[in-house]
């Protein structure tokens, strides 16, 4: 018995292969004409918000590929209704400050005039040698150097070289 069952996990038939040969390639070419119809703004660096919607994308996207009780048209329905989601959410952020506020975080200063502001690095976690390696991409030795780094929204960092 434990046999029958082992092999059934293992191999249940050709027609569950078939279907993802099919649907994949479907699935695929279809979230692709949706992502570049929705704009450049859908593939941009990722914020929280971004970074949602991604991963509800992939894992719509994993379900019409793999699962045999959903049907392509409402799994690329499920896709283009989140890409949508994310079309009016990010086009209304534009149009309303409170609503950018509520999807994005503001960029959070971690050094001012060459010091390192330590409470901020705290709650960002972000350590002295990542706002170090900051400065070097800036083309700055010494973090005096500097007149302010940054940690964007989308987690990377900016330093601005002081102007002399």
């Amino acid at each position: 018995m434990s046999s029958v069952v082992a092999s059934d996990a293992l191999f249940d038939g050709w027609s569950g292969i078939v279907r993802i040969l099919i649907i994949a390639p479907a699935a695929y070419v279809a979230l692709v004409l949706i992502l570049r119809l929705s704009g450049k703004r859908t593939l941009s660096k990722l914020n929280a918000f971004d970074l949602i919607i991604t991963v509800a994308i992939g894992s719509t996207l994993a379900s019409v590929i793999t699962s045999k009780s959903l049907a392509l048209v409402e799994g690329l329905t499920a896709l283009l209704l989140l890409v949508l989601m994310q079309f009016v959410v990010t086009a209304a952020a534009v149009r309303f400050q409170g609503v950018d506020r509520l999807i994005k975080a503001e960029p959070t200063l971690l050094l001012r005039d060459g010091k390192l502001l330590p409470g901020a690095m705290q709650r960002q976690r972000v350590t002295q040698g990542e706002i170090e390696a900051a400065a070097r991409q800036a083309g700055m030795q010494r973090l005096d150097q500097l007149e302010a780094v940054f940690l964007e929204t989308d987690g990377s960092l900016t330093a601005l070289p002081r102007v002399t």
